[in-house]
């Protein structure tokens, strides 16, 4: 089936990046921060209870995290490299929270020496690490997540512990000399069900009763990521998320509402950005073959990293129109794992011919931060911010 571009952008966006794109050495991501601006404003419309924390590792383009930070958003930040990153552009440190559970001990001093006074554990080492080395900072622990098959990139396993677990460590925060804060979940990236959110919080609130019986009063739930972007297969719209979601809230903790943290990152961005490539080759594997293969200068490991195991299906489009047939589409570069898509079907004209443009839509998230830095020497994808 044919992607119309009219669906995914106004005539006058689709303009812009065509005026943009224009002779213009492919490939590379084109990314309109006004769908940025349109997008948080919209998230904090309809969810208003909560606070945004931009996960920076979603796409750190310099011009992204400026204009998040003049729009009032805060930040989630992974790594000392990131911290440095929204450091240099002016964000103060008062709106930033280190969010990953896997951090060396030197790495949260710098997080603390910088100013950072929010940190998400899952771990007793981790949890010791940084009563050592930023007391008195405030704690989130993270649990596991339920309805991580209902995500298209599922983040189970290697982040969260159980309940159990979460009230001990609360428990030693306390210990420690930390200030035990709130409970952090994360229910999956690109979540289609929303039921998950309702589980998870079930468990938050599970865990806020019994940690109180030990004197603990957490303050604050982070509910990370989740709410999609428009990709090929159907979501629910934003309206839809985020009312269901304040009724699970409302449901459980009623007039007790403690602080709600979002950390959202594929919502905010995905759909502002295009990657434009160009088609290498085209070809047939044998003389009977019923599908092409179709060969582009963008593959796995130069920005579609999110497509492995066929993962996130973006939508496609060619300015070429006509009879379409089956096609597999394939990276440019020397490994096998760089075959983008062969079970998903896609279609695409059978006029399709080398030197043709093909452009990925809802491509501004996890495509520039994702590329590989020299494999088989092709360079990190580029991207523009316009």
């Amino acid at each position: 089936m044919k992607v119309n571009i009219n669906d995914f952008f106004s005539d006058s966006d689709w303009a812009r990046i065509s005026a943009f794109s224009e002779n213009r050495e492919t490939p590379f991501s084109v990314v309109l921060l006004d769908i940025i601006e349109e997008k948080y404003k919209q998230l904090r419309t309809h969810l208003p209870l909560a606070k945004v924390y931009y996960a920076v590792k979603a796409n750190p383009a310099p011009e992204i995290i400026s204009l998040l930070f003049k729009l009032g958003s805060h930040f989630d930040v992974a790594s000392v490299y990131e911290l440095r990153k929204v450091l240099s552009l002016g964000v103060t440190p008062d709106r930033l929270s280190c969010g990953n559970t896997i951090k060396k001990p030197d790495h949260i001093k710098e997080f603390y020496d910088a100013g950072v006074r929010f940190f998400v554990t899952d771990s007793e080492t981790d949890l010791r690490n940084i009563a050592k080395t930023a007391p008195k900072s405030n704690v989130f622990v993270r649990i596991l997540a339920e309805g991580m098959m209902t995500a298209d990139w599922p983040l189970s396993r290697k982040f969260g512990c159980q309940p159990d677990m979460a009230c001990d460590l609360l428990v030693l925060a306390q210990k420690l000399g930390l200030t035990p804060y709130g409970i952090s979940f994360h229910v999956g990236s690109q979540q289609r069900d929303i039921s998950a959110w309702d589980a998870a919080i079930s468990k938050v609130k599970y865990i806020f009763d019994w940690v109180s019986e030990e004197g603990i009063q957490l303050k604050s739930i982070n509910m990370g990521g989740g709410f999609p972007a428009r990709y090929m297969e159907k979501t629910n719209d934003l309206p839809t998320y985020t009312s269901e979601i304040t009724r699970y809230l409302e449901e459980d903790f009623g007039d007790n509402m403690p602080e709600i943290i979002i950390e959202p990152g594929r919502s905010l961005v995905a759909d502002s950005g295009v990657i434009v490539s160009e088609v290498v080759l085209i070809a047939r594997k044998s003389r009977t073959a019923l599908e092409r293969w179709v060969f582009t200068d963008v593959g796995k490991f130069n920005g579609l990293m999110e497509t492995l195991n066929e993962a996130i299906k973006f939508p496609i489009y060619t300015n070429k129109n006509g009879i379409c047939e089956n096609v597999i589409i394939a990276g440019p570069t020397c490994d096998s794992v760089d075959t983008i898509y062969e079970e998903y079907q896609y279609e695409m004209p059978l006029n399709l011919a080398a030197g043709d443009r093909f452009y990925w839509l809802s491509t501004g998230a996890y495509s520039g931060s994702y590329s590989s830095v020299e494999f088989n020497g092709f360079p990190p994808l580029k991207t523009y911010c316009i």
